[in-house]
């Protein structure tokens, strides 16, 4: 097999992800399939191989190609929700890794489509890629040319007006909220199993350089992986929101000195750790609730 075989087949492979983070962004099946087309002539003219990442590479190429379609919307009519097409079809071919990424933003529906079309393009970019798909703070501000403190604000304000409409289950606080609790519990109480029951396959946590001093690796893959690391710890942890994402806190001395914060879809897909004090003092904070 060529090389130009192989990088055609791992496009295709993350085809369905890519696929639907462009649905969730245009809201219309015709231009998001125009808008993967676009990625793959991207990805043909990059020098692949000084990609490290190539999911990560193509799911924020294709966001940054839908960023700039809906900032040139205003010089047209919008194309009505519901005349859309229908939703992408994600389970065709033969998809690894991007698959379940693929079926989890599949549960979201034309409801939560409608709710994104009122986000200007950059919260909409923002949200779809961080809360939907995990992309960490720092690959988007470098797609919207944002520090990624900026585009944490950002994300923090996109979510509020989401979850103002409070009927879409997939963002509703209070069931992310659930299994957030079910996992931390978990945690405290060694039940490996269920920690990895409630976490996707590919779940991905950060951590900022001063929580992966504190024991945390940088960056961590997989469902295993992360449970392992929670299995009978989080003991010191309140529950809080963390600029709107559930989450908990650790405090010492009556001080926060770290936080989690968990992406939820049907499964927890995400999770983000911070102790940087500087950091956690532009958090918005909401302990105990």
């Amino acid at each position: 097999m060529s090389e130009a075989d192989r990088l055609a087949r791992r496009f295709e492979e993350n085809r369905p992800r890519l696929r639907a983070v462009a649905q969730r962004m245009l809201g219309s099946a015709a231009e998001a399939e125009d808008a993967v087309q676009d990625t793959w002539l991207r990805l043909s003219r990059a020098d692949v191989a000084a990609i490290d990442n190539l999911p990560g590479w193509l799911t924020t190429t294709v966001g940054r190609v839908c960023l700039d379609r809906l900032r040139t919307r205003t010089a047209r009519p919008e194309q009505p929700w519901n005349t859309a097409g229908p939703e992408p079809d994600l389970t065709d071919g033969d998809p690894v890794d991007p698959e379940r990424e693929a079926e989890l933003t599949e549960s979201v529906g034309r409801a939560l489509l409608v709710v994104l079309d009122t986000l200007a393009p950059t919260e909409r970019f923002v949200f779809v890629l961080h809360d939907m798909f995990a992309i960490s703070f720092e690959e988007i501000a470098a797609v919207v040319d944002r520090t990624p403190a900026a585009v944490r604000q950002i994300a923090s304000r996109a979510r509020r007006r989401v979850h103002q409409h409070g009927t879409i289950q997939e963002t509703d606080p209070a069931r992310q909220r659930r299994v957030v609790e079910a996992f931390l519990a978990a945690a405290r109480e060694g039940r490996f199993d269920e920690l990895v029951k409630l976490l996707d396959p590919h779940v991905v946590m950060r951590a900022d350089p001063v929580a992966a001093g504190l024991g945390s690796a940088a960056e961590t893959h997989g469902s295993a992986a992360i449970a392992g690391f929670f299995n009978g710890r989080a003991e010191g942890a309140l529950p809080a929101y963390v600029d709107g994402l559930p989450g908990a806190v650790v405090e010492i001395g009556g001080a926060v000195r770290l936080t989690l914060s968990f992406i939820v879809t049907d499964r927890i897909i995400g999770i983000e750790v911070v102790a940087d004090p500087a950091q956690l003092a532009t958090l918005d904070l909401s302990v105990g609730e």
